[in-house]
């Protein structure tokens, strides 16, 4: 049975049974405790804890989730993977454990097949009533239920939250995979197939199992959550011996092993580098396909460490080109038919992919060597770990995860110290810290801000249909914390009831504007959600003008219109480029961030390349032709799967809910959006792009003007080309021919001005080698050439001299010079000279401090400098006795 059978099969039994079939959410868990989802129940939390009523009594899914936890594993067992599907029926407080113990074994013995007399189940160890439901229900033999303790058969997130017992379900694989005896006395021959856990329990933090000592209370209503395996299901229904044999694998482990050479059973190393390849290749298609990019931290961290591992492990079984396109398409193959998006959102998904596979096999090479010094250096040294500094280098330069520095280290029988590691990156992160989250919420403890939430609540919107409208102060935070009322001067953050202000998010920056009060006038400086972990806080950051604020007041809210107008219109234009950028580059050009300001726009989206200059110009005189065509934009709220189906584009990474709302441009553009726009597209002028650029690997940012300021640009730039065109007494239109034409001339004339400078440096060659002194046997020739100088000439000079003294003397040539503020040594040195010990590097490095400087080199040539010029005489002056000094 073909895993797409398996997900069917599941669905439609529990869909007769009158559950909803809820699509997977994404892998991006909305939940601060969790990087990505790790259980299909994970998108039913907030029901399972009466947070949120749930929308219907029963559901089920096939959640996509994940396990970075057995990253380290994989490869290295046959039943280690990070991506999995999870099959599950819930309950919110509709049905308990007397229906979902025979559900369970109907659709396994009915609906897939299994022998009954080969299925067991385990109940937790005082849980009398599953047993009895097990034996008297279903009929399961006594001997084949057998009773396990907390660690086996108590089933929590692994972060305080809802949990309770469970039962399992194995299947017994027979006597050729182990011992007899149930679950208890070989997992591996009886192999979990299906986990059903009875939720009543709130659990509070614990290490290990000990939370099922400390439980907050029983949940709002007894509910039921099932997990069962597509993975381990495919395994058993197909008949394989391990998940890397089944259906979504194999072809993916297949193609790995033709486009190494390396043969799948031949070897173990081989079998793990291939297996590494085939999970971690499927697990960064389905991250990327939910909209995870490639970042130096959180899940974008976890799909680059992915990335780069199956990467590397193809090279070290042969593979020498690009494949990531290749796995990446077999992955979209198999796994396709449950989810359709892979098959539309190829382009995007294989296009960041293979970005990222180029960029790390641009440095795999020279950091696969750079590792190899150090470890040859750390074994010589004797020692038994490779230094922090030496990972962080690999890291920092050669974008090595530091698990794949502990991975090659452990390969050569090394450890490495992680702890120096750790202080490298946070001296780094400390240098380079974004200072945008502080500024957002100053030194302030984040449960003042829930508190605030709590006390003062939502914000109702209304600012998509009025720029004006009333409201009521309902909360105050200030410096002190939480406050019940603002004096003139003060600076505070305000929650309203209701409120016209749109809050900074998608992009667009947050409304300004004022709040008139009886007593009181407020300007509002910003409005936004200053905390991403309480996405439901709007805070409105105010400065009193006159009078006091108090909370209960009741305020007319107005917002800046002319500011909100031009911002509307710049995220207008920002939709129109992303759509002429598709068209112009291909699908793959999505969005990959954005900033929507007064009259202004910056728009970055995925590109492995340039951008031609024939593209841009394409691109804005698309986007001006779909302005005078004046088309309406028009904002509706429909669902997700209608907004699928009619071509609305979403920015993936974000979080949609069942209800979207999509924007619509005429037909040219249609995107989910939750911004403000203009209502027409002949409102935003004219839209002139004014830069484009790369800002990392893969990503490029486009920034434009739009309206008036596009406008202001322009004249501005017409009034310079005409100035210019004056000056060169030429047309405007001659300007470029003229400018590039005088830049070759002066060019021309700094290479003759080069060229005369070089020679009469050169032409003192010969009276500065009648000018050696001998020190200690040696001619030594020291000299300081004109300030200005240049080190490239300084180089030629210092050869010259020593070309006219040897052989037939030994021969030091030391000579500097100051140019822009900063002083040169060079060294140069015969053979005979170091054969008596008189090295080049050696000289330079005891001159440079002279200088406030470092220098280096090899044994006949070197160079040196620093940025204290006045100490190049003493310097100089040096040379005489380190020669005298020599052995």
């Amino acid at each position: 049975m073909r895993s797409a059978e398996i997900h069917s099969r599941f669905l439609q039994y529990f869909e007769k049974l009158g559950h909803t079939v809820v699509p997977s959410a994404s892998l991006l868990a909305d939940d601060p405790t969790l990087l990505v989802v790790n259980a299909g129940m994970v998108p039913f939390k907030p029901y399972f804890l009466g947070d949120l009523p749930a929308p219907y009594p029963r559901a089920t899914s096939i959640q996509k989730c994940m396990r970075t936890t057995d990253i380290d594993n994989v490869g290295k067992t046959t039943r280690h993977g990070t991506f999995f599907q999870m099959a599950g029926n819930f309950s919110f407080g509709d049905y308990f454990k007397e229906k979902a113990i025979p559900y369970a074994w109907e659709l396994l013995t009915e609906g897939y097949g299994f022998e009954a007399d080969r299925l067991w189940a385990t109940v937790y160890h005082d849980d009398d009533e599953a047993y009895g439901i097990w034996r008297d229900d279903v009929g399961l033999p006594a001997e084949r239920i057998q009773r396990r303790g907390r660690e086996d058969n108590y089933w929590s997130m692994g972060v305080p939250g809802p949990c309770g017992p469970c039962s399992e379900i194995y299947y017994d694989r027979g006597p050729a995979h182990g011992a007899e005896g149930g679950p208890v006395a070989d997992e591996d021959r009886y192999l979990e197939v299906w986990n059903l856990v009875f939720m009543q329990y709130v659990r509070g933090p614990g290490a290990g199992y000990d939370y099922v000592d400390h439980l907050l209370g029983d949940l709002p209503a007894r509910n039921i959550d099932t997990g069962m395996g597509i993975e381990r299901m495919a395994m058993l229904l197909q008949a394989v011996d391990n998940m890397y044999e089944i259906d979504m694998l194999r072809p993916v482990l297949d193609r790995a092993a033709e486009l190494t050479g390396a043969r799948y059973g031949a070897e173990h190393g081989s079998d793990v580098g291939l297996r590494v390849i085939a999970d971690h290749t499927r697990a960064v298609t389905m991250l990327i396909a939910d909209g995870v990019t490639p970042t130096n931290e959180g899940r974008g961290y976890v799909l680059r460490r992915m990335l780069r591992r199956a990467v590397r492990n193809i090279r070290l079984l042969g593979g020498e080109q690009a494949v990531m396109p290749e796995l990446v398409g077999v992955v979209r193959d198999v796994m396709g038919p449950m989810y359709p998006e892979l098959v539309s959102d190829f382009e995007r998904i294989v296009t960041i992919a293979a970005t990222e596979e180029q960029s790390f096999l641009s440095t795999l090479r020279a950091g696969t060597t750079r590792f190899d010094v150090a470890a040859k250096q750390a074994v010589t040294d004797g020692a038994k770990e490779l230094s922090g500094a030496d990972a962080f280098q690999l890291h920092d330069t050669y974008g090595f995860p530091i698990e794949l520095t502990l991975e090659m280290a452990a390969e050569e029988g090394l450890l490495v110290d992680v702890e120096g590691f750790r202080r490298f990156m946070a001296e780094q992160r400390n240098r380079a810290k974004d200072d945008r989250r502080e500024k957002a919420i100053g030194n302030r403890d984040l449960s003042v801000f829930r508190t605030l939430l709590d006390t003062a609540g939502t914000t109702d919107f209304v600012g998509y249909s009025a720029i004006e409208s009333e409201a009521t102060v309902r909360g105050l935070l200030g410096e002190s914390g939480l406050l019940t009322v603002a004096g003139e001067g003060e600076e505070v953050d305000v929650v309203l009831d209701r409120s016209p202000f749109y809050a900074e998010g998608g992009g667009q920056q947050g409304d300004t504007g004022w709040l008139d009060l009886e007593r009181a006038q407020v300007e509002v400086l910003d409005t936004r959600h200053p905390v991403p972990e309480l996405p439901a806080l709007v805070v409105h950051r105010v400065r009193v003008v006159s009078g006091e604020l108090r909370v209960g007041e009741l305020a007319h809210a107005r917002v800046d219109a002319e500011r909100r107008a031009a911002i509307s219109r710049a995220h207008t234009a920002t939709h129109l480029i992303h759509r002429a950028f598709r068209k112009a580059l291909g699908e793959a050009a999505t969005q990959a961030g954005s900033l929507n300001a007064p009259g202004r726009l910056r728009f970055d989206f995925h590109s492995p390349s340039g951008v031609p200059a024939g593209a841009l110009t394409d691109v804005e005189d698309e986007v001006n032709a779909v302005l005078i065509g004046d088309l309406e934009v028009r904002a509706f709220i429909t669902t997700q799967e209608e907004a699928r189906r009619i071509g609305a584009m979403a920015l993936f990474g974000e979080k949609y809910g069942d209800a979207v709302r999509v924007v619509e441009v005429g037909d040219y553009a249609r995107e989910l959006c939750g911004g403000t726009h203009a209502a027409r597209t002949g409102q935003l002028g004219l839209v002139k792009i004014i830069g484009e650029g790369s800002i990392g690997a893969g990503v490029r940012r486009v920034e434009a003007l739009v309206g008036l300021d596009a406008f202001r640009f322009l004249a501005k730039e017409h009034v310079l080309l005409s100035q210019l065109g004056e000056t060169l007494k030429s047309r405007p239109d001659d300007v470029p021919e003229r400018v590039a034409a005088l830049m070759l001339r002066l060019k021309d004339a700094e290479r003759e001005l080069d060229r005369l400078r070089a020679g009469a440096v050169l032409a003192a060659a010969a009276g500065l080698a009648a000018t050696a002194m001998e020190v200690n046997g040696v001619a030594v020739v020291i000299h300081e050439a004109p300030s200005g100088t240049s080190v490239e000439d300084l180089r030629r000079l210092a050869t010259d001299v020593r070309g006219r003294l040897e052989p037939a003397r030994a021969a030091v040539v030391v000579v500097g010079a100051t140019a822009g503020g900063k002083a040169q040594i060079v060294v140069a040195t015969g053979d005979s000279a170091r054969a008596r010990g008189l090295k080049a590097g050696a000289l330079v490095r005891d001159l440079a401090p002279f200088v406030g400087g470092r220098g280096g080199g090899k044994d006949d040539f070197a160079v040196g400098g620093g940025a204290d010029p006045a100490g190049l005489p003493l310097a100089l002056a040096a040379v005489a006795g380190l020669v005298n000094a020599a052995p």
